[in-house]
């Protein structure tokens, strides 16, 4: 039986309200979500867990939350928020988590064109930026408050979080909420997420039970995981793919979800839970990388010569692969004896000995980076996608990978170039639609199921799928030539000092880009070389700083074609965040926002 086959054949009639039954009546006393680490930390089973999601099904439908409605979650990852999401599902309403980032203004688009009915706030943080909003929404019947101390005083709409729990009656367990699982049904829309978006609007993505099962699923068959398998939830949860990895991922392989409410926490949890799978945006393997490499540094003689040679046959097994070559026996068993002795405890000092799914997305990662890991034994597969397509479309797996590619389409998937080279994508992942503010559900894809993804890319006589850039992104310059951005940058963000780069030309004479410092790296960087400061804008002035930009800029442009290369540079102290506004919430460049902010010092590249 094909991949394809295997997974269609286990998707088939699943929705995520069946499964949580399945996996509380099959394995009741498994963990499936922990908060938490160390002694403090609280784990509820799969049976304790649809036992919370029941109560707060029949406290939601309580406040009139009905089928086909919308719900806005603004609260941080904690176990309610699992448990408010899947009560909404049971009901036929559409959960969405809006992203901790939002503006007031940002807010404000949501909410109205959702048309939600019930919004869950967390606490003060959340109240300061919503209450604006609330009194504007006219389809607004409840708020619910996980902090009763931002409940005003004598509010008919607001009602405590606490008020809503409670044990369900077994009247109700037994009928009317068992009834309610079984009217889910495959197609039902399941969930909105709205899009970061670098330009205009969000939009609401509505996603299928079936989308998100086959998504689940078909990662299951390319890349093995052992049974109930250890994930953490750390990204935000509006973000397509912690929705799929933290919340219906695990309800499709009973697995046991622990949750890091911190990304400052995100190493020692890590160590902690050993996950078998994880997700990791391009600036989390970087940053992972860059403090490998510094802890690899400290090492000497005897130690430092065993890990040397490890690396030497791990990157060799690593680069036959990539290229579809057959592994000599003799490497393979070097490999193996040297991965058990050298190179596992050095991926065990960031809990990701057992990982056996590593994977990265939501923007292209420097090959630099993946070799280095690799190297480390620690393989790392791109996977490329949108929140259209329900996260990954393409996936790269042990079998079928190439570096520098997002490897093949996933299982029922297929991807064809038009002849601009924008990406088209179809199949079962990609969504219903797009959500209107008159709450109908609008097909974004052409006659024959197809839906044109704004992704420029090719693809090779293996299938395999590399991506070159976002289509509005393409830089066209002033004699014509198209250059692609993302290629510049990745291999201008492959140091150590630089968090961000920006390949800038559209329209100019030739390319320049601005680089922005790392946070961490570049005083980690300064203080191995004896510079003193810590401080961003002392070290962007430093000489020191400017010779090796020169020399990291150098590098990259042997890489290029002449047209390509950047010509002039300037350094930028950063940080950028999400919060500062140059980057999405998924740390990808809002583009506008930084040529605005940053018009002066462009121009000056250009004089």
């Amino acid at each position: 039986m094909s991949t394809t086959s295997q997974v269609d054949h286990a998707a088939r009639g699943q929705t995520i309200p069946g499964l949580l039954r399945r996996n509380a009546r099959s394995y009741p006393d498994h963990p499936a979500l922990t908060d938490g680490i160390g002694d403090d930390a609280t784990t509820w089973t799969w049976s304790q867990l649809r036992s919370e999601v029941a109560a707060l099904t029949r406290s939601l439908s309580a406040l009139g939350l009905r089928k086909g409605d919308r719900m806005l979650i603004a609260m941080s990852r904690r176990p309610e928020h699992w448990v408010v999401d899947l009560a909404a599902i049971h009901l036929g309403a559409l959960p969405c988590t809006t992203y901790d980032t939002l503006s007031t203004e940002q807010i404000r688009y949501v909410a109205q064109h959702s048309a939600a009915t019930v919004v869950v706030l967390e606490g003060a943080e959340q109240w300061q930026r919503w209450q604006p909003v609330l009194e504007e929404l006219p389809h607004l019947r409840a708020v619910v408050a996980l902090d009763p101390a931002i409940t005003p005083a004598a509010a008919h709409r607001f009602v405590s979080y606490d008020e809503l729990r409670g044990v369900p009656s077994p009247e109700y367990l037994s009928t009317t909420f068992e009834e309610l699982t079984d009217a889910a049904t495959p197609d039902a829309p399941l969930t909105v997420v709205y899009t970061s978006g670098t330009t205009g609007e969000p939009k609401g993505v509505v996603l299928s039970h079936r989308n998100v099962i086959h998504e689940s699923l078909m990662q299951e068959h390319l890349i093995p995981v052992p049974e109930h398998p250890r994930t953490v939830a750390y990204l935000p949860l509006a973000h397509i793919a912690e929705r799929v990895l933290g919340i219906y991922m695990p309800i499709c392989n009973a697995g046991h979800v622990t949750i890091c409410p911190d990304q400052a926490q995100l190493l020692p949890t890590l160590v902690a839970v050993r996950p078998h799978g994880f997700f990791g945006v391009p600036r989390v393997w970087e940053k992972l990388a860059a403090g490998l490499e510094a802890q690899l540094g400290r090492l000497g003689g005897e130690q430092a010569a065993a890990v040397a040679e490890a690396r030497d046959v791990a990157l060799e097994v690593f680069r036959l692969r990539s290229a579809g070559k057959e592994v000599p026996a003799e490497l393979q068993e070097q490999h193996d004896r040297l991965d058990g002795a050298v190179l596992r405890p050095i991926r065990a000092a960031v809990g990701l000995d057992d990982c056996r799914r590593a994977a990265s997305g939501a923007a292209p990662i420097p090959t630099a980076v993946l070799e280095f890991l690799a190297s480390l034994g620690l393989t790392v597969y791109e996977v490329w996608g949108l929140s259209e397509t329900t996260g990954a479309a393409t996936v790269s797996s042990p079998d079928a990978f190439a570096l520098g590619t997002v490897g093949r389409p996933g299982p029922g998937i297929e991807v064809r170039t038009a002849e601009d080279g924008e990406l088209f994508v179809r199949g079962p992942v990609v969504f219903s639609g797009y959500l209107n503010a008159s709450g109908e559900v609008e097909d974004a894809t052409d006659a024959e199921g197809w839906l044109a993804t704004g992704d420029v890319g090719t693809i090779d006589e293996r299938g395999m799928v590399t991506i070159t850039d976002r289509k509005k992104d393409i830089i066209i310059t002033s004699g014509g030539k198209n250059i692609a951005p993302t290629k510049i940058e990745s291999l201008l963000r492959s140091h150590p000092l630089v968090a961000q780069a920006v390949a800038i030309g559209d329209r100019r004479h030739y390319v320049t880009a601005l680089l922005v410092l790392d946070e961490e790296g570049a005083p980690a960087w300064a203080s191995a070389r004896g510079i003193t400061t810590s401080d961003l804008v002392e070290l962007a002035a430093h000489p020191e700083v400017h010779a090796a930009l020169d020399e990291v800029v150098a590098q990259a442009n042997t890489h290029l074609a002449r047209v390509e290369q950047v010509k002039k540079y300037r350094i930028v102290p950063g940080p950028w965040t999400a919060d500062s506004g140059e980057l999405t919430p998924k740390l990808s460049l809002r583009r506008k926002v930084i040529h605005e902010r940053y018009a002066a010092t462009i121009d000056s590249l250009y004089q």
